[in-house]
């Protein structure tokens, strides 16, 4: 399979198809989610005693900017973690650790959304409500089946005798 990042420079045409931002802004968006990467590692160093030296312990299998692409990615396509682990050569578990570890970066760094702006001023959220109101909301709520432990003591956790699929 083709490494996205490796597309995403070949054809930067595709970039705001592909993962909602123009290629320039994405260029922009990598150095600065790398420097806050970086800040918040330092961060953990000055604060955390070592038990690995530095440098020790398994390398990234993919570089910063692929993970930030996996991450917009997931935000864009809202594809399952275990197609992101094929679509980046990774297990389902790394994308979701990768994503996990990105997104507080994400949140610090992208705007909030318009709600969330206009909460706290009554004048522009009521305008806002408004111009929603023109407009039809189709919203894609079809259920998919969801990977369940298999031990029973783990099972029993999150059992509700809501939705039981018979055989």
């Amino acid at each position: 399979m083709a490494n996205p990042l490796e597309y995403v420079n070949a054809h930067p045409k595709e970039t705001k198809r592909m993962l909602g931002i123009s290629y320039q802004d994405l260029q922009q968006f990598i150095g600065q989610a790398k420097q806050r990467h970086q800040d918040i590692q330092i961060q953990k160093e000055q604060s955390e005693t070592r038990l690995i030296a530095k440098g020790g312990g398994r390398k990234a299998s993919l570089s910063h900017a692929e993970q930030i692409i996996l991450t917009l990615t997931y935000l864009r396509q809202h594809l399952t973690f275990q197609m992101l682990g094929l679509l980046f050569d990774v297990s389902e578990s790394t994308a979701h650790n990768i994503f996990n570890d990105w997104l507080p970066i994400f949140h610090d760094l992208l705007p909030e959304s318009l709600f969330a702006q206009l909460q706290d001023r009554d004048s522009d959220w009521a305008l806002a409500q408004e111009v929603l109101e023109q407009h039809e909301l189709i919203i894609d709520s079809s259920e998919q089946e969801r990977e369940r432990p298999t031990g029973s003591k783990e099972q029993e956790t999150y059992y509700s005798g809501y939705k039981k699929t018979h055989i």
